[in-house]
């Protein structure tokens, strides 16, 4: 049993595909393969089940995991602890952040990082809340630390908000409400609104912020992507709420930005770590330099503009 056969069996488990498991790996899928087969025949057990559209763990596959990936953790701690005996923080961080938070958000923060633990590299993975929560939990152990926007309550992880901010009503430039000095909720009431696709909390936040205001909104249109939302609004397809991140610099042309009268709608920017395992010193040298910027003047959130 060697270490490289673990760690196939563990990226094919997480993945549920030989394929991505060999690119993520780098390695050809059929070494990858005749690999775990030797894994297999050392266990004396099948330990995945090929099927044709997602390979799965067999009983003796679920069994062996955890002791598998309980290996190549002790393994990496061990290397880790040779690599810092200067006393410098290095190390590989596998970083989860949601599409509508990273682009705007992160590249500021780990340009600003590095400069303080230019010996730490990282892999910015992006996912839905569901895809993130997964990838943290004991099953896939493949997320170190992730930045979202809601959770449910989950024993297994430790939830902490970096700070808030707030959702921007999103017009087109020729829009009747764009010449209202003051714009409320109400005025929404019969407006289109382009949202994100179900699955991404920031639709679902925008959904319920009209919920409490006593009506639903009337979705004409989805996307899972912020750029192609504002796209279609300043097509003049409808409206939206865009996170006051994303409005960084003058508008494009065609689009105008306005703060709502009264309470206004955010989101929470949530730092998520797992519980089951210790967090490694440069994943905890993140979460601290995170905690830092967590103020909501932060530069990388933009300042409102009429």
């Amino acid at each position: 049993m060697e270490m490289h056969q673990l760690r196939y069996f563990a990226a094919v488990a997480r993945m549920g595909n030989f394929t991505r498991a060999a690119e993520a790996c780098r390695v050809a899928q059929p070494s990858l393969s005749q690999q775990i087969r030797k894994l297999e025949e050392e266990v004396g057990e099948r330990l995945l089940e090929r099927g044709r559209a997602r390979t799965a763990l067999t009983p003796a596959g679920t069994l062996f995991l955890p002791h598998a990936l309980g290996i190549l953790e002790t393994a990496e701690r061990g290397a880790r602890a040779v690599r810092e005996m200067d006393g410098e923080v290095r190390g590989r961080i596998v970083l989860g952040v949601l599409p509508t938070i990273a682009p705007y958000f992160l590249p500021e923060v780990l340009r600003l990082f590095r400069k303080r633990h230019a010996a730490v590299d990282w892999v910015v993975q992006e996912e839905t809340t569901a895809r993130l929560l997964q990838g943290m939990g004991i099953e896939e152990n493949a997320i170190d630390l992730a930045l979202i926007s809601d959770a449910p309550a989950d024993p297994g992880l430790r939830l902490e908000t970096l700070f808030r901010e707030e959702l921007l009503l999103c017009l087109p430039k020729r829009h009747p409400l764009v010449r209202q000095e003051r714009v409320t909720a109400a005025d929404l009431r019969q407006e289109k609104f382009i949202l994100m696709e179900e699955g991404h909390c920031l639709g679902a936040q925008a959904h319920e912020y009209c919920r409490t205001k006593g009506f639903h909104p009337h979705i004409s249109c989805r996307s899972v992507q912020i750029g192609t939302v504002q796209a279609l609004v300043q097509a003049g397809l409808g409206i939206s709420l865009i996170p006051q991140m994303a409005r960084v610099g003058p508008a494009p042309q065609g689009l105008v930005y306005r703060s709502l009268h009264g309470a206004k709608p955010s989101r929470p920017i949530i730092l998520a770590l797992p519980k089951q395992r210790k967090p490694s010193p440069a994943v905890t040298a993140l979460a601290e330099f995170l905690r830092e910027e967590r103020s909501s003047d932060h530069p990388t959130v933009g300042v409102i503009q009429r």
